[in-house]
């Protein structure tokens, strides 16, 4: 039985509206994922989800939203309505639409995927405006679903079990930098060219993921040696 949902985001950007405007419609490779969207109302929408979208505002620098539609009822829509204040931009973001099934945890895991990648987004604005971002994200086999998976991906990560928001860290894999985010679920670090987003999706009952947004010049997001080294992890 479907059912309406509805997540949102309020906050202040550390960017003009104009900046925000761009983060949101042209780089969204730099702190969620590469979507495109054709610049006018009623342009196309690719990469947001696998049917497709279309755009239903294009306000540059104050009101942009897309929706998604599927033959079977399912809908998405994403609202960001952008105000201009003396600190930054005020950003409303709403993001509605339908889950099928299991609704609680679909809705608990949108609502706290959600918190993330705005975070992202502000990290993104604050250290890295303008720069381009290439985009890798990989999955964990599917053992890392289970009860602890997340807890088994920071144990060989070499988390300390007291992190918080603001730590240095020194990870394996080379991930060198500071804490940006940490709930009991995610996992944020911010390097000098880089943000590595930690996904413990097991919570929802899916692999883990690790997402890499990466600044460097020439960054190189091959997914095989982060897959060679999860399947090391959960084996």
């Amino acid at each position: 039985m479907s059912k309406e949902f509805e997540v949102g985001f309020e906050g202040v950007l550390p960017a003009t509206p104009a900046q925000a405007w761009t983060a949101i419609t042209t780089a969204t490779a730099a702190w969620s994922w590469p979507i495109a969207y054709e610049p006018r109302l009623g342009g196309t929408e690719k990469g947001l989800t696998h049917y497709g979208g279309t755009v239903t505002a294009w306000e540059p620098g104050r009101h942009f939203a897309t929706r998604c539609e599927a033959p079977d009822g399912w809908f998405n829509n994403l609202d960001y309505a952008l105000e201009e204040r003396d600190d930054g931009t005020f950003l409303r973001f709403t993001h509605n639409g339908v889950f099928f099934e299991n609704w609680e945890n679909s809705y608990d895991a949108c609502r706290q995927h959600t918190a993330l990648y705005y975070h992202s987004l502000g990290e993104y604005l604050a250290h890295f405006r303008g720069r381009e971002a290439v985009y890798a994200s990989t999955d964990a086999p599917a053992a890392s679903s289970r009860p602890g998976g997340f807890a088994k991906l920071k144990a060989a990560l070499g988390v300390p079990g007291n992190v918080a928001v603001g730590d240095a860290v020194h990870l394996a894999r080379g991930v060198t930098g500071t804490v940006d985010y940490c709930t009991p679920n995610f996992l944020g670090v911010r390097t000098e060219d880089a943000l590595y987003r930690f996904f413990g999706r097991n919570a929802f009952g899916w692999p883990i993921a690790v997402g890499r947004h990466l600044f460097a010049p020439g960054a190189n997001a091959a997914e095989e040696p982060w897959r060679d080294w999860l399947t090391e992890v959960y084996a």
